[in-house]
């Protein structure tokens, strides 16, 4: 039981034995007791004041008192300022929670509560490679998944690949016109780069056709539609919904390319999957529910042939849901998918890891779900996050501006052992630790400094930025982890020891066991936002706190045997908690650097 479950259970106890009147923990606020004043938990008392018929003053002085006579083990002493109750919590609490805890690798995460969550990211095209963006996405996508493992969760981790469509298309057009049978074995070249390298050459290609269509007097929207390569990217849409043999083909030999690229980007980045999903086989399901659709009247079909749903009633607008020619769009393999998942998992909630540009998008899925009477539709969850830019402004895939995924990755290693290397500390590592060690702070720096912003902003990613050893990096969270594995190899604690009598703690000391102690809020907090840069600030300040303990006490040479052993159990559950909240959100935390 938390600290707040306590003092909470506490209070309402009191209430009652000295008004005679029930309440809950509904009925009034706890808060932690802000820096000027003396306390550590405050309890509000204005809500409680009209029922109870009470002052402030009053109330504060008569619960106070009680509390204190009742429970000497958890409360030391009080103060009442203006209808606030501060309470300081006994060390003797404090305490008994670091040497029941300090231990357990577990603390914080929860028992399974029987609960399936469906976590859909990544989601990649198959025409180009990942870039900083899909970073940001995978990133949130498995932090969450794991996050919401912690809390007790059932966690199904997925992905659909965007493995049809006219993009897909536009690469395999331009593939025919300037490969010359070039394949990424021939070139050397990592097949989603080598697959995304023809989707710029489309779109450079395009831009030329375009302008001499305007040279010849068409306007700029009707020759953007009738270009001849925009033309034969169409047709080859149709063909192969159509099934063409050698599109199909094409098409296959071009995805395998690009799959076995990102496998080698998703083992680097530590993303896994438990089911993968591809458009190709969800787009049938989903025109199936469009015909299905159209028989109930949830859609009707224009005089072109078009299917549409009307949304104005619900404040939207019209949405197509399959185009005249009877090709698939984006939203019908979404509606075919949503199905599938829920037909295999049959979940709880079902959450979509998108960005915000797509907020639109997934309030029309969930309506056309709903109508359509889906039972996948309720647990529909849209997790909307910002774009990443670049200070330089936002990335651009057609005009060849996107910073991909593995080069900024390699950036990030390079700029880490720069970093580590001016810095003159590893010496004594072996080459291949040397390496690895890089690989951990670049890789860790990269997601820590994208998920230490909250989901719904905007970011701007600076490589730079990321790895500072005393600023809010990675960096110095996983520093603070291997200071405290330092002083635990030197001397470990001694689990059996005695204690002589209660301790009593001192400022830092205190500090550190209460933010130790709200490790599972933080959990808890980031599971109900959706938010793993809860998780990512609580490991910082954690850290921060920790260096200024281990900075202002010593721990090996402390002033009796007593506080030698309380502050080796303060370095062991430290280092547990950092590197349990650094996994959540995939940043492993080294033994030394």
């Amino acid at each position: 039981m938390s600290v707040i479950s306590t003092i909470e259970k506490a209070v309402t106890g009191a209430l009652s034995a000295l008004y005679r009147q029930e309440f809950s923990g509904k009925d009034f606020q706890i808060n932690q007791t802000k820096p000027e004043f003396e306390g550590d938990y405050t309890i509000v008392l204005f809500s409680l004041l009209k029922p109870l018929k009470q002052s402030p003053d009053a109330l504060g002085k008569t619960l106070g008192d009680h509390l204190l006579k009742t429970y000497p083990e958890l409360f030391a002493s009080y103060n009442v300022i203006k209808g606030f109750l501060n309470l300081v919590i006994a060390d003797v609490y404090w305490t008994g929670f670091l040497h029941t805890r300090y231990t357990n690798k577990s603390f914080g995460k929860k028992a399974p509560n029987g609960k399936k969550v469906v976590v859909e990211y990544a989601s990649p095209n198959t025409n180009k490679p990942l870039h900083l963006g899909h970073l940001r996405n995978i990133f949130l996508g498995w932090s969450i998944s794991e996050i919401l493992k912690a809390e007790g969760y059932d966690i199904v981790k997925t992905c659909i690949a965007n493995d049809r469509g006219i993009h897909i298309c536009k690469s395999m057009v331009a593939w025919q016109l300037f490969a010359n049978g070039a394949t990424p074995e021939s070139t050397g070249i990592k097949g989603d780069h080598f697959v995304g390298d023809y989707y710029v050459m489309f779109g450079n290609e395009h831009k030329r056709q375009v302008n001499e269509l305007i040279a010849s007097g068409m306007s700029k929207e009707e020759a953007e539609k009738n270009t001849p390569i925009m033309l034969a990217a169409q047709q080859m849409l149709v063909d192969w919904e159509a099934g063409k043999p050698d599109v199909i083909a094409l098409w296959k030999t071009m995805n395998s390319w690009v799959y076995a690229g990102f496998d080698v980007t998703y083992k680097r980045i530590g993303a896994d999957f438990d089911k993968m999903y591809y458009e190709s086989n969800t787009y049938l399901p989903g025109k199936q529910l469009v015909e299905e659709g159209l028989k109930k009247g949830v859609f009707y079909q224009k005089e072109d042939g078009s299917v549409w749903v009307d949304l104005t009633s619900e404040g939207l607008d019209e949405k197509i849901v399959r185009r005249k020619d009877g090709t698939a769009v984006y939203i019908t393999q979404d509606i075919g998918l949503a199905v599938e998942k829920y037909k295999e998992f049959t979940y709880d909630s079902s959450i979509y890891v998108v960005g915000d540009e797509q907020n639109y998008h997934f309030k029309v899925l969930k309506l056309i779900c709903e109508k359509l009477g889906l039972p996948s539709s309720e647990g529909i969850y849209h997790l909307s996050y910002g774009m990443v830019e670049l200070p330089t402004g936002r990335m651009k895939t057609r005009e060849g501006t996107v910073v991909d995924a593995d080069d900024i990755m390699d950036e990030m290693v390079a700029v880490a052992k720069q970093k580590t290397e001016e810095l003159g500390k590893v010496n004594d590592f072996a080459p291949e630790e040397l390496e690895q060690l890089y690989d951990t702070i670049g890789l860790g720096a990269l997601r820590f400094f994208i998920l230490r912003v909250d989901p719904k902003k905007r970011m701007i990613f600076n490589p730079e930025e990321s790895i500072d050893f005393h600023g809010f990096t990675a960096s110095f969270v996983q520093f603070s982890h291997a200071r405290a594995k330092a002083i635990l190899r030197n001397e470990a604690v001694n689990d059996a020891y005695t204690f002589q009598a209660n301790e009593s703690l001192l400022k830092l000391e205190k500090e550190l066991i209460i933010q130790l102690e709200q490790y599972p809020a933080i959990i808890r907090q980031a599971a109900v936002e959706h938010n793993p840069s809860a998780i990512v600030n609580y490991c910082y300040d954690l850290a921060k706190i920790f260096n200024s303990f281990v900075t202002e006490h010593r721990v090996l040479k402390a002033e009796t045997e007593d506080k030698k052993q309380l502050r080796l159990r303060l370095c062991q559950m430290t280092s547990n908690v950092i590197a349990s909240g650094m996994q959540l959100v995939g940043v492993a935390v080294p033994e030394r650097m």
